[in-house]
């Protein structure tokens, strides 16, 4: 189901991209989008949005209240669109794509890294410095610690996959010794 949110995500947020730029308003936008992402992983918003009981107007209202005055007219025309289209549930993915075409736009990029143990200031820096070479963009990192791991790092950005973690190389070897 995530990629067909995802694939169901992506003209909404490109939409919604478009308008932002054209409108000046990319920093209202991006606000917009990360309240009602967070909102809408809510477990208790989950039901109310997945509720058959619930009219599509009930639940956009719902949403464009919670957003109280960070929500602009336009915001408030896709949550009703997002509602009739039964769409309210991707809030998140549109979210996260909407991100990512931001980021994009501003020429940098966010990079998850999770560690078997905390990183320091220094790596972090050291790290972005090595990323920003490579990628050709600002890199601001958020940082994991995932004991999981045993040692080594697992880094995503965008749709780059780095795992060099212990785990993963016990994982191959196993699988190459048929394990």
């Amino acid at each position: 189901m995530a990629g067909d949110a995802t694939t169901i995500a992506r003209p909404y947020a490109e939409a919604a991209f478009q308008r932002a730029v054209e409108t000046n308003a990319l920093g209202q936008w991006a606000d917009m989008f990360s309240l009602l992402g967070a909102v809408a992983q809510d477990a208790a918003m989950q039901a109310v949005i997945n509720n058959p009981k619930k009219t599509a107007a009930q639940k956009a209202e719902l949403l464009m209240d919670i957003g109280g005055s960070s929500m602009s007219a336009e915001g408030n025309n896709l949550i009703k669109l997002l509602a009739d289209n039964g769409r309210l549930a991707v809030l998140p993915e549109i979210a996260a794509a909407f991100a990512q075409l931001k980021a994009g736009h501003e020429g940098t990029i966010d990079v998850e890294v999770a560690t078997a143990f905390p990183l320091s200031a220094e790596q972090e820096q050291t790290l972005a410095s090595a990323l920003k070479k490579k990628l050709g963009r600002d890199v601001r990192i958020t940082s994991t610690e995932d004991n999981s791991l045993i040692g080594g790092f697992r880094l995503r950005a965008g749709d780059m996959v780095i795992d060099g973690s212990v785990s993963s190389q016990i994982s191959q070897l196993a699988n190459q010794l048929g394990i």
